[in-house]
């Protein structure tokens, strides 16, 4: 029987070219945003789809599964899956995939370290006032910034992407220390990283703390008021996991007090929205859910989204399943 699959939105084409090899049908929705959850239900019930691709802006629920009960997997475009609720597609015997790369992580970690290099090095600040006709000429007392060898780098959380970032801090010289469930010997041992016994023990030693942790009840809000104030006012908080790790508005809070030196977020609490206050400040650097744009790696991610599809459907357990 031919399969149904559904695309909540255009991703890569490598996905659908590898699912149509495969004989499968393929519908694609073509409008270039993010669906409301009507919209979403209202495209499901347009066919009764054996699979659906969806991305973490698609919020899959109670009201979702009721819509498309022919549907027994969801395959995230992406290596977090949040958006969808777990336990109740366990209840349903609906499996839940994800698409974790190497490549993802490395962009990620990337961009991460790149928000370190400019909050630093004051780069967002400078291009703005050379832009704005300002520059006059060197001084020796102008855009002081820092520099991030020989400062200490606090990871919170060291899966694929926390271990990548742990590798290229060490080529920079710092000093890693971390924070985890538990001990990670591998990042021990190849970056002689520190683990701390708590995330307080962290903040108050660390220069730059760079969150890499899932979205869960124990880990929203993870950074708050009253830990914030437990950060150096030197340092810098870089966030590319989920927005709602942060409470944005104590965060917007502490950085017009000059609590903390400044922060680098890629991620936003009420995403798309941006808290109030946060555009104004020219300590924080904002950019739009970008740590993975990368080409190469959005392309693995769906061959990842192909594969664990294909596994499902020929009667395989998908690699990538996060619904056991």
């Amino acid at each position: 029987m031919i399969k149904n699959i559904l695309f909540t939105r255009v991703i890569p084409n490598i996905t659908i070219s590898m699912l149509k090899e495969k004989g499968y049908e393929v519908d694609v929705n073509e409008k270039d945003q993010v669906l409301t959850q009507p919209e979403l239900i209202n495209l499901l019930k347009q066919k009764p789809y054996d699979g659906v691709v969806t991305l973490l802006t698609d919020k899959i629920d109670k009201k979702v599964f009721d819509a498309t009960p022919s549907t027994k997997i969801f395959a995230n475009y992406a290596s977090g899956f949040d958006n969808i609720d777990i336990v109740l597609a366990k209840e349903r015997g609906v499996t839940v995939t994800n698409a974790p790369t190497d490549l993802t992580s490395i962009s990620v970690a990337e961009h991460a370290v790149a928000f370190m290099f400019a909050l630093a090095k004051r780069l967002v600040e400078a291009d703005k006032f050379v832009r704005e006709g300002k520059y006059d000429g060197w001084a020796p007392m102008k855009f002081l910034g820092n520099s991030l060898s020989g400062k200490t780098i606090g990871i919170v959380g060291t899966g694929r992407i926390g271990e990548k970032v742990a590798s290229l801090c060490k080529g920079l010289g710092l000093k890693i220390i971390y924070t985890n469930n538990s001990k990670n010997e591998n990042i021990e041992r190849e970056t002689g990283a520190t683990y701390c016994n708590s995330l307080d023990e962290l903040l108050r030693e660390a220069d730059f703390v760079s969150l890499h942790v899932p979205l869960l009840p124990s880990t929203t809000h993870l950074i708050n008021e009253t830990n914030l104030n437990l950060m150096k006012p030197t340092s810098f908080l870089i966030n590319t996991s989920r927005g709602a790790v942060i409470d944005e508005v104590a965060l917007e809070k502490a950085l017009r007090g000059k609590v903390i030196a400044g922060a680098g977020l890629d991620v936003f609490e009420f995403e798309p929205k941006v808290t109030p206050g946060l555009t104004s400040l020219s300590n924080v650097i904002l950019t739009p859910h970008i740590a993975s744009a990368n080409l190469d790696a959005r392309e693995a991610m769906g061959r990842v989204v192909a594969e664990n599809l294909i596994d499902f459907f020929e009667g395989r357990v998908p690699k990538d399943i996060v619904s056991k």
